[in-house]
């Protein structure tokens, strides 16, 4: 099996971080005494053994900070890359924040990870978690709520009573810590800070404000942990109410950095809800009803917006029933959407005009005036649609649509955030493709960064086996490939006793499997959309013998160790469709430039995203399981290769039966 060449250049290494350096950083030094064998971690965790690949990240990482350098490391599972930048952060004296792509990983961090290692350390430096303004109460908000109790539901107001008692004895508002009220409690979204409703200092809650305070001690704090989505939300949208929510600081380490790109095209780009407009125009005729009752003209303003609002969704639902087009420029080709669209805008910029006539008699007002303006100027973007080197997308909800402008190259703007005087650390079991990380790199406009891969200590030819079987139909042949995959989930799931995750592309082949399923399979079927997500892990932790179905959420940041899970199966490569808006416009781009959009787009997302479905399996040097996935281009298509080089390196097999035979021996 010969290995392909891959397409994509290595990022260049900054000339102080490449490898042979005749002499080893402070910091380096004591970060590899840390990982010695009578170090730190060896007095303080039983049975402690450093891995050689853990070591060499820590020092990687550690002479980037040292030297204000960059780094790009995939550590497979297994490597301890949480322990291999803490430490190095930690003992480096520097501001640093550690940002996550989940609020699990971000809170392990803070409650325990970060705990433990100052201890071991013997060091004491500010820590700070950092959430969402959404994850924090809002003490202007929960007490309108309170002052209208007379027309609240029975059954909300008690939640509300519940919130308002907790709110008297909590320190951070953090209502992740809420236990007396559900966490779907639809009280809960009426209290949370938002940015559409906050007032800054203008609010009479300004001082004891939850969000403020968090933000203040993260000023301060020695090593910040946030999420990625409130770092872009700090550095590109500066959505704060506040003078500032993040520091200016000396190193930022990106775990999970695999998310990067997807989040960087959301924050550098635009989008608008109409279920926002619908809010704003809420409230306006709320603060007429309350407030302003000799201006009925706001409120005639703001019903005529209304009803356009609603002839333009009713024009896009039922464009939507008979086609799947998501592609706004596609969809403006509609005259009467075209010409819809510009009177909603037209009623909008009404309202904006007529409300400034009445700046300064209601803080409120004021508030909506300021928003309105904004949103009205992204609306306009929309509707003119002019910008070449962005898409322009449509998602439409059950009552609501979103629209998307999103950049075809975020290169240019990621290389303004990441200035040079910050240490950037980007890591995660999966950035490589086709043994080079160079495609992320340039996906992000990183041009000078030591890049590194790591493989995963797993003794991966002995705890799995990766098997695609013979005689598969082509997965364009929809219908026979559901009848292939129900019969080969049936036979592996029989082999497994359950123990099981099957992992889709798409909802529809999901839920056609599930339906074929139920007759077939004896052992309990946990489907995504049944509950939430981690209610369903839950259930399949404690079933002990359970197969649970999913799409994209769960091919990513679920951990699921030992006997529990046996078996992986993959119903096909995951290439995003050809006809999602931001694929064809970056194609399209490619194509001008005589570039290949396949292998410079489809391909890598694509391996990307399957190495995360693999990921589930092998969580642990003890974990034994089969991978089963039913496409055989990964081995029939030249573009194969490229996946395989880019998968741990697991037995193979294209005998079903070798794969049920492995299943069934796993105790």
């Amino acid at each position: 099996m010969t290995r392909s060449r891959h397409p994509y250049p290595k990022p260049s290494q900054s000339p102080s971080l490449k490898q042979g350096m005749p002499s080893r950083s402070r910091l380096a030094s004591e970060v590899l005494r840390a990982f010695a064998a009578d170090g730190v971690l060896a007095n303080h965790i039983q049975g402690f053994s450093a891995r050689q690949s853990q070591v060499e990240m820590a020092g990687i990482i550690s002479e980037a900070i040292a030297n204000k350098g960059n780094a790009i490391i995939e550590a497979g599972t297994g490597v301890g890359k949480t322990f291999a930048y803490l430490i190095p952060a930690l003992l480096s004296g520097k501001q640093v924040i550690v940002s996550t792509g989940s609020k699990n990983l971000q809170e392990q961090l803070f409650l325990k990870d970060l705990p433990a290692l100052t201890t071991m350390l013997g060091i004491s430096p500010k820590l700070a978690l950092l959430k969402g303004r959404n994850n924090y109460l809002c003490q202007y908000r929960l007490n309108r709520q309170m002052t209208e109790a007379s027309h609240i539901d029975s059954r909300l107001l008690d939640d509300l009573l519940k919130i308002n008692q907790w709110a008297g004895m909590s320190k951070d508002g953090d209502i992740g810590a809420i236990t007396s009220v559900a966490e779907n409690s639809p009280a809960l979204p009426l209290v949370v800070s938002t940015k559409e409703t906050c007032l800054g200092q203008r609010c009479d809650f300004y001082d004891e404000c939850f969000t403020r305070k968090a933000r203040s001690r993260a000023m301060d704090a020695k090593v910040i942990v946030v999420n990625h989505h409130l770092f872009f939300a700090d550095s590109v949208l500066k959505d704060t109410g506040f003078a500032e929510l993040l520091p200016d600081p000396d190193v930022v380490i990106f775990d999970e950095a695999h998310l990067l790109p997807d989040i960087c095209v959301s924050y550098f780009g635009s989008q608008l809800s109409s279920r926002t407009i619908d809010d704003y125009l809420q409230k306006l005729i709320k603060i007429y009803q309350t407030e302003l009752s000799d201006t009925e003209q706001i409120a005639q303003f703001s019903q005529r917006a209304m009803v356009k609002l609603s002839d333009w969704h009713n024009l896009l639902f039922s464009y939507s029933e008979s086609n799947s087009e998501s592609d706004w420029r596609q969809l403006l080709g509609d005259k009467s959407l075209a010409m819809t669209s510009w009177e909603l805008l037209a009623q909008l910029e009404a309202l904006q005009k007529l409300l400034l006539a009445h700046v300064g008699r209601s803080d409120e007002l004021d508030d909506i005036a300021v928003k309105l303006s904004d949103m009205n100027h992204k609306l306009m973007q929309f509707i003119q649609c002019d910008n070449p080197q962005a898409a322009y997308s449509v998602e439409l909800g059950n009552r609501f649509v979103v629209l998307r402008i999103s950049p075809i190259n975020i290169a240019r703007e990621c290389q303004q955030l990441f200035v040079p005087e910050v240490s950037w650390i980007f890591t995660s079991a999966t950035l490589q493709v086709n043994c080079s990380l160079g495609h992320f790199a340039n996906e992000l406009g990183i041009k000078d960064a030591r890049s590194q891969i790591l493989d995963s200590p797993f003794d991966y030819p002995r705890q799995a086996l990766f098997c695609v079987p013979r005689q598969l139909s082509n997965v364009s042949n929809q219908q026979q490939a559901l009848k292939q995959l129900v019969d080969v989930c049936a036979k592996a799931i029989e082999a497994a006793q359950g123990r099981t995750f099957i992992l889709f592309t798409s909802h529809k082949m999901l839920e056609q499997t599930a339906i074929a399923l139920r007759s077939r399979v004896q052992y309990p079927l946990l489907v995504q959309g049944q509950a939430g997500k981690q209610s369903l892990l839950t259930k399949f932790r404690q079933l002990g013998n359970a197969v649970l179905l999913g799409t994209s959420s769960f091919w990513e940041g679920v951990d699921v160790r030992g006997k529990l899970l046996s078996c992986v199966i993959i119903d096909k490569l995951p290439f995003v469709s050809p006809d999602d808006p931001l694929y064809r416009a970056r194609a399209d781009n490619i194509s001008r430039q005589g570039g290949d959009p396949f292998n410079q787009v489809s391909l890598p997302q694509a391996i990307i995203a399957l190495k995360q479905g693999v990921g589930r399996l092998i969580r642990d040097e003890k974990d034994c399981g089969v991978l089963i996935l039913c496409d055989n281009r990964i081995v029939n298509r030249a573009y194969g290769q490229a996946f395989l080089n880019s998968l741990p390196p697991m037995a193979r097999t294209r005998d079903l039966d070798k794969a049920l035979a492995f299943l069934r021996q796993i105790p």
